[in-house]
């Protein structure tokens, strides 16, 4: 099978896994307010998302390294087909809601666990950023198109007709699952030796590792944070929805930008400072966007921010990919995930209530303040680029 071939069938199989997860994930949610579920369950029911990868991160990790990326990668694509049919099947009650939301977030660790392994060990040193770019490039059209296709299998009303969106996601889990047969490993049982002399704690002694693990949850964080509270100043500064959801779109499409050229920037600023820059882009952005603004500033700030925002992820996988041990990957890429969940659960809920009583401009300036001191922190990273900077 020629390179082109895999790689085309890895970006193919990031963007489907995306794509899925932004589909389940959200028609889940309608589904439970067709059955009238409190609010305080749709929290329940999001969680139950995200346990799973919490406990589980670190021992996919260590199979990928063991076993190869394919297999990892095809229990995970397998896992998505019976998420689509356990919600299809068993949604019409909130355990059923439940069990499949467990199983879809299962399968979203199993896929991209052995997806950004297979990236850290078929790239060669000097590719890295590029080929991670490429990559989150690819993961960011699926989360794009998600939500497209709930409007294309459930229609336009307020609460969607959710049995055609999980029976269209059953169809395309299954031409992802047929992707998963274009990949082959990168020689998991040529590494088993080098992989068992490296565990957790070596992983956690590499040079930087704190920082670079900080600076991923924290960037994902504030990813987070601008999707909930940038509507949530519209409402509060009566902006118009229209007007929001433009800066929403800004943002997501200045993220993807930056990673498609994200080889070529690294290259010419260098990877450190390429992340430096970025981060205090973001903060700036966000402070500027939670501030009273006209319009046009208002849409030059988001852009900013998306565009920093969308740095992050990609280059600390391939600061990740390039420290450590080639045999060790596998974990390394699950211990960032690891971190990036905790994350997301920790951050928002801290940020939210050291801004309480400053409404959601204040959420978003204590984000932009975490993200300076984020970006402070990454300049002490150590460099492993080839371009030494």
């Amino acid at each position: 099978m020629s390179a082109n071939r895999q790689v085309w069938a890895l970006l193919g199989h990031a963007a489907l896994t995306q794509l899925l997860t932004f589909v389940l994930r959200p028609a889940t949610t309608y589904r439970a307010i067709e059955l009238g579920v409190p609010a305080s369950w749709l929290g329940v029911l999001s969680g139950s998302f995200a346990v799973v990868p919490l406990l589980l991160a670190l021992p996919a990790g260590h199979v990928v390294d063991r076993l190869g990326e394919r297999r990892v990668m095809f229990a995970g694509s397998l896992l998505m087909c019976v998420a689509g049919t356990l919600l299809l099947a068993l949604g019409h009650a909130v355990p059923g809601l439940i069990a499949g939301s467990v199983v879809l977030g299962t399968a979203h660790l199993g896929a991209i666990v052995g997806q950004q392994a297979l990236v850290a060990n078929s790239t060669t040193s000097g590719r890295m950023d590029s080929a991670f770019g490429y990559y989150t490039f690819a993961a960011s059209l699926g989360q794009a198109a998600g939500p497209l296709l709930i409007v294309a299998f459930g229609g336009t009303q307020a609460v969607p007709d959710t049995t055609p969106i999980f029976q269209g996601s059953i169809a395309i889990a299954l031409v992802l699952f047929a992707l998963t047969f274009a990949i082959r490993s990168t020689g998991a049982a040529r590494r088993r030796a080098v992989a068992e002399d490296v565990g957790l704690r070596q992983l956690l002694r590499l040079p930087g590792l704190p920082g670079a693990l900080l600076t991923a949850c924290t960037v994902l964080a504030a990813v987070d944070i601008s999707l909930v509270y940038l509507p949530a100043l519209g409402a509060e500064r009566g902006i118009a929805s229209s007007l929001i959801g433009t800066l929403l779109v800004l943002r997501a499409a200045s993220s993807m930008a930056s990673r498609f050229f994200l080889g070529r920037l690294s290259e010419a600023v260098g990877r450190r400072r390429l992340l430096v820059l970025s981060i205090f882009g973001a903060a700036a952005g966000l402070a500027v966007a939670a501030a009273p603004a006209p319009v046009w500033l208002l849409l030059v700030a988001v852009t900013v921010a998306g565009f920093g925002l969308g740095v992050g992820q990609p280059l600390t996988m391939s600061w990740l990919a390039e420290s450590a041990p080639p045999g060790a990957r596998g974990r390394a890429m699950s211990l960032r995930l690891t971190g990036n969940r905790a994350g997301q659960v920790i951050i928002p809920g801290a940020i939210g209530m050291v801004a309480a009583g400053l409404g959601s401009a204040g959420v978003l300036w204590v984000t932009a303040a975490g993200l300076a001191l984020t970006g402070t922190l990454a300049r002490k990273l150590p460099v492993n680029h080839p371009s030494g900077r």
